[in-house]
């Protein structure tokens, strides 16, 4: 394992490669040696993946090449690499204003959350690669895609010949799932306790993307298909983005990756774990917040989650990762001007009065659904003995309910905003961190708010995440009381409004009660320290 001072300096060094003047450059390869440039797996015959310093090697090397291919980084991850972020368009630089400046529409691709599932760190280098080559011209007309191919970078050093053993390789080995601090990176987008979590929010607010893609490999339920696909699973997001995915996007994308290659991809989903009395269906993933794509359908974008199937080939894996990417961008190039219209009449929404959810459950389709189920046989890793599964080319057609949707259990009405004690400064910041707007009183208000009075206050006996989830109990009542000076009003009345309930309702399942933030302040309360109202607020306030 390195020492904490070789982290520092390899930061150091892709800091350096990054941002490398161009006299330092000289003898990187031209545009016309693009094909001598090669990825890890690449150059090994596909046995092995890209370690950190390949990859941001590979991104300078293109962006060398090409004018069109601008290199930046966009945060840290906590053992201290940068992560690098390729911004590519017809745009003069990375910088977010100059990206939003341009018009276009941006798509985010990123790359490795899962550092064992390494495709999607492969894939975006060929793609960069090809964009630099001068393919893909008329996509940089419309958009700029900003793409970070290897996102969990401290888990993807930790090279492992035991990491998922039963995926088809790569057979020298992968990283493992969690980042350096031992978090699973796609549970984090809520908590925010990661500095990776941290920088890719950061990401979305000041590049502000309408479309996310968020690169995965699937090893579960021994299916048909080359890849899966999902939308946005939680019940508040807005109707207009889950429909424009569901009943346009994904399925053009299907018909194209069926006609020009033959793949047959379809919706994510598992069947009941062994053991499971869930009836035989396919069941969609979950519908909680902290995954990426909940979370970014939650910020009123056009989220995908991307499962490629492990018992490919790792070069299987990799070109059908590729080819998913570039039918989105395809699509994304002739719709744009739908999806910017969708998104920013997503922003305008308020759900100020409406019922949102609390908690979820699946929800069954009306009509059942036809699932290609498969096979696969065994091999060996010639280098552990382990087994690793292959697919076949085999399609067994099953009839099956389709869990592939998620109904509210519980529902609370949104208010207008939440009143946050200036003494919770962990929330605040927290709040500051998700880039949702806030407003400061100034002065002592006189206001009619509803408290919540806790009934009970339970925490899991189970370890999640490193942590005790916890569930409060109880109900809101109105009172009149003077707020003081200070006080931190958040309007629910904002584009990200879905996301400042779902972080401040204290029976939010993946609100801050739940991930311990106000464990502080909650041990022998009688009422949760957050109220709300649904009335006018108090003019006296600056902006936080």
């Amino acid at each position: 394992m390195q020492t904490s001072k070789s982290f520092r300096h390899a930061a150091k060094v892709a800091i350096v490669l990054l941002f490398t003047c161009p006299a330092a450059v000289e003898g990187a390869p031209a545009q016309g040696k693009l094909s001598a440039l090669k990825t890890r797996p690449e150059r090994t015959n596909y046995a092995e993946t890209s370690r950190y310093n390949d990859v941001v090697e590979f991104m300078r090397a293109v962006a060398a090449a090409s004018p069109r291919i601008h290199l930046t980084t966009f945060g840290y991850t906590f053992e201290g690499r940068a992560l690098p972020l390729a911004v590519v368009g017809n745009v003069t630089d990375a910088r977010p204003e100059s990206i939003l400046a341009s018009g276009k529409t941006r798509v985010y691709i990123q790359g490795n959350i899962h550092a064992g599932e390494v495709e999607g760190k492969e894939a975006m280098q060929e793609l960069l690669r090809s964009l630099a080559a001068g393919e893909h011209a008329p996509w940089l007309n419309s958009m700029v895609l900003l793409i970070a191919p290897i996102y969990n970078a401290d888990g993807n050093e930790r090279i492992n010949l035991t990491n998922r053993p039963a995926q088809n390789g790569p057979i020298g080995g992968m990283g493992q799932r969690a980042n350096g601090q031992n978090f699973d990176l796609n549970r984090d987008h809520m908590k925010l306790e990661s500095p990776e979590a941290r920088s890719l929010v950061r990401l979305l607010t000041l590049y502000d993307p309408h479309v996310a893609i968020d690169l995965h490999t699937t090893n579960g339920t021994r299916h048909a298909y080359h890849l899966t696909y999902e939308p946005p699973m939680n019940p508040n997001t807005d109707p207009a983005i889950v429909d424009l995915l569901r009943k346009e996007l994904l399925p053009a994308v299907s018909r194209a990756i069926k006609e020009r290659e033959g793949w047959d991809i379809f919706y994510y989903g598992n069947l009941p774990w062994r053991g499971s009395n869930d009836e035989r269906g396919w069941y969609a993933s979950d519908h909680l917040a902290r995954y990426s794509h909940s979370y970014i359908g939650l910020r009123n974008r056009l989220a995908i989650l991307s499962e490629a199937f492990a018992y490919l080939t790792f070069e299987e894996r990799i070109r059908v990762t590729r080819r998913f990417v570039e039918e989105i961008l395809n699509y994304v190039q002739k719709q744009g001007e739908q999806i910017r219209k969708v998104t920013a009449e997503s922003d305008k929404l308020s759900v100020v009065g409406k019922a949102l959810a609390l908690r979820a459950k699946y929800e069954k389709f009306p009509q059942p659904i036809e699932v290609l189920m498969g096979d696969v046989r065994e091999e060996r890793n010639p280098y552990t003995g382990a087994i690793m599964l292959r697919r076949l080319n085999v399609k067994k057609p099953e009839t099956l309910p389709f869990y592939g949707t998620f109904a509210p259990t519980e529902t609370e009405r949104a208010p207008r905003a939440y009143l946050v004690p200036a003494s919770l400064r962990h929330v605040v910041e927290r709040l500051e961190a998700h880039g949702i707007r806030s407003l400061k009183l100034e002065k002592p208000a006189t206001l009619k708010l509803e408290q919540y009075k806790i009934a009970s206050l339970t925490a899991s006996t189970r370890a999640y995440q490193g942590h005790q989830e916890r569930t409060l109990t109880g109900a809101w009542n109105e009172v009149e009381q003077e707020v003081p000076a200070g006080t931190l009003i958040v309007p629910v009345d904002q584009p990200l409004g879905k996301l400042v309930f779902m972080l401040l309702e204290p029976r939010s399942e993946d609100g801050f009660a739940n991930w311990n933030l106000l464990d502080d302040v909650l041990e022998q309360a009688v009422l949760y320290p957050i109220t709300r109202t649904f009335g006018e607020l108090p003019q006296q306030t600056s902006k936080n």
